[in-house]
């Protein structure tokens, strides 16, 4: 009785397999002939895996047949899936997208839902997240519709940025990070969760990538003329706003967000870099991107994981961390830890936690600890009573499939005791320690890893409908797709690990270059000019250069050169009093005290009554300005006549620094 009840046991261990196996080949209209062979063999395999684990018996085998399997099987899945993820996404995006009939040009509509969700909107960060894996797959392998995709998106996000809506205008940059918009590219009123600080890098990070590929290819004088004025703008509220808290993107917590801090440190380094390939520079990326990488470093938790917002109320254990991972993922910059990339310590250690924590699903039931499972949002999560995600579940495999890039490429694989709990559930005998590609154990990790990151993509094949439509979630229960119908992102985010998969990455963006902790942090930020983004028709044939173009070295500074002007003020203040620095030009207010610039009170003491900001000025600008003192009841004192005045560097000078008195 024991042999059989053992029996009995092992086989319902291996029923989750076996049904994502025959649920593969029930949904891709596989003959009832072919059915019958796949689940006769698949069958006959659990069935003598099950004798031999109940014997006692060796079976060296048993895993490699497993993962050959779960293999074949993905990429079925895979095979029939791509055109229709691929179609689905372009079916929702204006003007012509198959389902969003009224959407304007270029806008990334994030579902055609329009009750029980309402998603009939265009939010920045989807969108962004969307353009960004076009971006790549066109960079990969040029493609008239996707560029033609991209240049819409472009012409759209230019108009969107000069649109007031309730975060604020583009006069001061707030509105940039106001989350959605009507697909008519008109502001949306109701209440929401605003602001959402993500948008503006994330947008900026799907620009540049449009833009290197132009500059690459001889055309460095387009993306000057039509991406470098919209990413500037972003590039500025970035550096400007980066230090405020906002909601995540769940739009749930306003707090200080990781993905959102991750987002901006990306933007600013590849922004920097991007200014510079078509004349231009940034001052402000260079000066505040190594303090959001330092601030960044504060989400690790001593206890293993990754803390995704900074709330008391949940436990930070969150698929944002991982998707932060994926979408900084830089194939040039190795396992490095600072950047979170994706084969580090620290991003698989809390990969594992992240996955661990929502195992107690229904459609989890028997994938234990290194078997991969179905994945959403935080495991606190109410909003449709909790539920996994597809695209949570595809950033767990995109992750892995980014690791084992970077193993391969670099020929090892370095387990450290921050990570070994994850390596352990995969490779149970592994120790710490590094491991060249000659020797067994690093070929049995990828393979273990490689067949872990596939279990994942075979879980979403378990639970995608036979037409191949991606929703936003599907059952934690029964596995039925719930939410929005076409998600968006979540076509977006299964052909961005399919391509990781088949080992198609994106260019780096700089991270090996940009992961220096300065030696303290500070919570500076620089305040940014904006302004409306008026080119966006591209020329014709921008077709790809027969060879790579470099572009020139400028020489000298860029006409558009900005100062990093810093305003010291020496006044005493009571409570509730704050300081504003106010001018004859845009960035001080045009003398309207009401837009005038904030100082802050971070460096204030009794005995140095310290008030500081830092606005980044074009060169050779020539203003006048004043301080004045707004009381708590919005009443504000101006500061004795006559006006100040100052004048920009025409030097190619990056800093300049007024050090006032009260007057």
């Amino acid at each position: 009785m024991d042999a059989i009840y053992n029996l009995k046991q092992v086989l319902l261990s291996n029923h989750d397999f076996t049904t994502s196996l025959v649920s593969n080949a029930t949904d891709y209209s596989t003959s009832p002939l072919t059915y019958f062979a796949m689940h006769l063999v698949s069958s006959l395999l659990v069935v003598g895996a099950a004798f031999q684990a109940v014997l006692g018996l060796p079976d060296p085998l048993h895993e490699k047949r497993n993962s050959d399997i779960i293999k074949r099987s993905v990429d079925s899945f895979i095979q029939s899936e791509t055109p229709v993820a691929l179609k689905n996404l372009l079916c929702n995006i204006g003007s012509s997208g198959c389902r969003v009939s009224g959407a304007a040009s270029g806008v990334v509509v994030a579902s055609p839902s329009k009750s029980s969700p309402d998603y009939w909107y265009t939010w920045t960060r989807d969108a962004a997240l969307v353009t960004k894996h076009i971006v790549d797959e066109f960079t990969n392998d040029y493609n008239t519709t996707l560029q033609n995709t991209i240049q819409a998106y472009v012409a759209a996000q230019a108009k969107l940025q000069g649109v007031s809506n309730p975060s604020g205008s583009l006069s001061n940059g707030a509105g940039l990070a106001e989350p959605k918009f009507m697909v008519d590219l008109q502001q949306f009123t109701g209440d929401w969760g605003r602001p959402q600080r993500d948008g503006p890098p994330l947008r900026a990070i799907a620009l540049i990538g449009y833009g290197k590929w132009l500059v690459s290819n001889g055309y460095a004088d387009t993306a000057k003329n039509i991406i470098w004025p919209i990413v500037k703008n972003d590039l500025a509220y970035t550096a400007q706003y980066w230090n405020n808290t906002g909601f995540d993107l769940w739009e749930e917590v306003n707090s200080s967000s990781f993905f959102t801090i991750a987002a901006s440190h990306r933007a600013l380094v590849e922004g920097s870099a991007f200014a510079k390939s078509v004349g231009s520079s940034c001052s402000a990326c260079d000066a505040i991107a190594p303090q959001i990488l330092c601030f960044q470093q504060s989400f690790w938790s001593n206890s293993g994981y990754i803390i995704s917002n900074f709330v008391n109320y949940r436990s930070g254990k969150d698929i944002n961390s991982v998707l932060t991972s994926i979408h900084n993922f830089d194939p040039a910059a190795g396992c490095d830890v600072n950047t979170f990339q994706p084969c580090s310590d620290r991003a698989l250690a809390n990969h594992k936690v992240v996955v661990d924590s929502m195992r107690f699903w229904g459609v989890n039931s028997g994938r234990t600890a290194g078997k991969a499972a179905a994945v959403g949002r935080y495991a606190e999560d109410v909003y449709y009573n909790g539920n996994p995600w597809y695209l949570a579940t595809l950033a767990a495999a995109e992750q892995l499939y980014d690791a084992i890039y970077i193993w391969k490429q670099q020929g090892s694989i370095t387990v450290t005791s921050t990570s070994l709990a994850f390596f352990k559930d995969l490779v149970p005998s592994v120790s710490t320690g590094t491991y060249p590609s000659s020797s067994s154990t690093y070929t049995t990790i990828i393979n273990a890893v490689a067949t872990y990151a596939d279990g994942f993509i075979d879980v979403v094949a378990q639970y995608t409908p036979s037409d191949g439509s991606l929703a936003e979630q599907f059952d934690k229960n029964t596995g039925a797709p719930l939410s929005a119908a076409h998600l968006t992102w979540s076509y977006a985010s299964f052909l961005s690990a399919t391509a990781r998969r088949a080992g198609i990455v994106p260019p780096s963006w700089g991270a090996a270059s940009a992961n220096s902790l300065p030696g303290s942090c500070a919570a500076s930020t620089v305040a940014g000019s904006y302004a409306t983004a008026t080119a966006t028709s591209f020329p014709p044939n921008l077709t790809p250069a027969s060879t790579t173009v470099t572009p020139p070295k400028p020489t000298g500074c860029a006409a558009d050169h900005e100062v990093l002007v810093t305003f010291n003020e020496k006044v005493t203040t009571s409570y509730g009093q704050t300081v504003k620095v106010v001018g004859s030009i845009a960035a001080l207010g045009n003398w309207d005290a009401a837009k005038g610039a904030s100082l802050s009170i971070n460096q204030y003491s009794s005995s140095n009554p310290l008030w500081s900001t830092t606005i980044a000025l074009p060169q050779g600008t020539s203003f006048k300005y004043k301080y004045v003192v707004v009381n708590s009841d919005g009443s504000v004192k101006w500061e004795n006549d006559p006006d100040r005045e100052f004048a920009v560097t025409t030097d190619c000078a990056t800093t300049a620094t007024i050090n006032d008195t009260w007057r």
